[in-house]
């Protein structure tokens, strides 16, 4: 579905709006609305992301959302059954680090499957680390979307644009996740770089929080990543964050 999804957005020379939840945030009941809410908003893809112990490529939000989920009970498993509960149309993308995975078991990739995730992002799992894990998913059900930083040489982004599927998530910044008051000068040229060497779409996230800075982003890239913010706002509240969503898509769509 998220191959199908981002090849039809292309098709149709529109940008994709990529919304990143935490799953089980603000609470399990909130966080079934969030997702329904924004599908519905204008979202092209959400990325459920599965609260973990120890995030350390998630800034402060993000982090302080991952431990008001696991405190609220919030799973792997929970996050599945969560995914088959929005009963979206929209691809659902499994943000995750690797440790969950392997604790879940081999049969894992297939459940995620059934639950209606169709994307796979491993937050922890850059190409080449560990290539027998990397082939699991790789052969598994689920698009695997890569992870490309902005100091990736351009023969390093060819081999990892050509070991994922789906889209390709560039990062506009070095350092965690979180919210930034402008799109960095460098992103034009390292957009280009991937793109010279990529055949997948090109989504970009950390740091976007504002409809200008969407818009911005889609003005050079086939896709719009926004997180931190999203999770900020919904955490006050799932109307606004729907609202948020609804803004952003405007937005880009105006690019």
């Amino acid at each position: 579905m998220l191959n199908e999804t981002m090849s039809s957005l292309r098709a149709a020379k529109r940008r994709a709006l990529v919304c990143y939840v935490t799953a089980g945030h603000p609470d399990p009941a909130r966080s079934v609305a969030l997702v329904q809410g924004i599908a519905a908003a204008g979202a092209d893809v959400i990325e459920l992301g599965v609260p973990f112990s120890d995030p350390v490529a998630d800034g402060p939000v993000i982090q302080g959302s991952s431990q008001m989920a696991l405190e609220a009970g919030m799973t792997l498993q929970k996050t599945l059954e969560l995914a088959a509960a929005t009963r979206v149309r929209v691809p659902l993308v499994l943000f995750s680090y690797l440790n969950p995975l392997l604790a879940a078991g081999p049969n894992v990739l297939q459940q995620a499957k059934d639950s209606g995730i169709s994307g796979l992002l491993v937050t922890d799992l850059p190409v080449g680390a560990d290539p027998e894990r990397e082939a699991w998913i790789g052969k598994g059900p689920l698009s695997f979307v890569r992870l490309v930083a902005p100091t990736t040489p351009t023969n390093r982004m060819k081999q990892i644009a050509s070991h994922g599927s789906g889209f390709v998530y560039l990062i506009s910044r070095l350092g965690v996740t979180g919210e930034r008051s402008d799109v960095s000068v460098d992103l034009p040229g390292t957009v280009e770089r991937l793109r010279s060497v990529c055949a997948l779409p090109i989504c970009v996230g950390f740091g976007v929080s504002s409809a200008a800075q969407a818009r911005a982003v889609a003005n050079m890239a086939d896709g719009v990543v926004v997180g931190s913010a999203l999770v900020r706002i919904a955490e006050r509240s799932v109307d606004e964050a729907v609202a948020f969503v609804r803004s952003l898509r405007s937005a880009i769509d105006a690019a």
